[in-house]
């Protein structure tokens, strides 16, 4: 449910696609940087899963990895600046520092945040996210599988608690 006591909803929410300009091989200290536009699509399915705004701004990634390790931050900002007239204007704030490690046999476990600050609202969202994922090939075709559980440490009043990630990601490396 979207919010306590509200209607169950089902369907698809805004995207929110990110573009990155990157140097093609790492700094001398082996940090991997990318920045660019970030934009907001109004493809939500119901108003209670969507914005019903198009939204632009910046976004920013930098990350590292070593023996197994990959840590790092993503963040973004996006404000809105077309949409329906009736609902409210973005300005949201992102912030996802993450740190995973993969074994020897691709399993990767990994934690992050996904932190948004409503800069409208003055209200921040934070789900601290814990995930297993398990690479695997089905024929030639590597598939990588991660199921995820996410508990809420700030959130705007009569959000959830908790929730649960099932994601399935192929693969097409070069």
């Amino acid at each position: 449910m979207p919010i306590q006591g509200g209607n169950a909803k089902s369907g698809l929410g805004d995207t929110v696609q990110s573009f990155f300009f990157s140097p093609k091989a790492p700094t001398s200290g082996g940090w991997i940087w990318g920045v660019g536009p970030v934009f907001l699509w109004p493809t939500g399915t119901d108003d209670a899963l969507g914005t019903g705004k198009w939204g632009a701004g910046p976004t920013a990634v930098l990350l590292k990895q070593q023996k197994g390790w990959t840590y790092g931050a993503l963040v973004n900002h996006l404000w809105s600046y077309a949409g329906k007239s009736d609902r409210a204007d973005v300005s949201a704030t992102f912030l996802q520092p993450f740190v995973t490690y993969t074994t020897k046999t691709y399993t990767t476990f990994g934690f992050n945040t996904e932190s948004t600050y409503d800069w409208k609202n003055h209200q921040w969202t934070v789900p601290l996210n814990v995930s297993v994922a398990q690479l695997l090939k089905m024929g030639n075709q590597p598939v990588q599988f991660t199921l995820g559980t996410r508990y809420y440490a700030d959130k705007p009043s009569g959000g959830q608690d908790w929730g649960l990630r099932f994601v399935v990601t192929l693969l097409f490396p070069k």
